[in-house]
């Protein structure tokens, strides 16, 4: 992919999380952009990472400006919701052919492998 295509991309995904978080904030949903998260193992916090965005403090958003959708974009949102209180996220794609796919874990599924 030429230099200034992959410049355009991400030019466009910054872009798109504004406008898309004040299309949710305009909706009157309470949206935090670049919000911070931190990772918990056995009581103690062993990293941190930033959620594009994170609306009610429930669900992420994890926005990419990619080609196409693949099965890292995926693993990565689902590690960040069994990292987190997050049940719900969507991994969206602002690429030549715009894409999401929504993803479930239960908080109830986190405290059995937990134990």
């Amino acid at each position: 992919m030429p230099c200034t295509m992959v410049s355009a991309m991400a030019f466009w995904k910054r872009c798109t999380k504004t406008q898309l978080a004040h299309e949710l904030t305009k909706r009157g949903l309470r949206v935090k952009q670049q919000e911070r998260i931190f990772v918990h193992y056995d009581g103690r916090l062993v990293g941190e990472y930033y959620a594009d965005i994170l609306v009610e403090d429930k669900i992420i958003l994890e926005l990419k400006a990619a080609e196409e959708l693949n099965e890292a974009f995926t693993a990565q949102l689902l590690n960040y919701l069994k990292a987190t209180t997050c049940e719900v996220g969507y991994v969206m794609n602002f690429g030549p052919e715009p894409k999401y796919e929504r993803r479930y874990f239960s908080n109830e599924r986190k405290k059995t492998r937990q134990k």
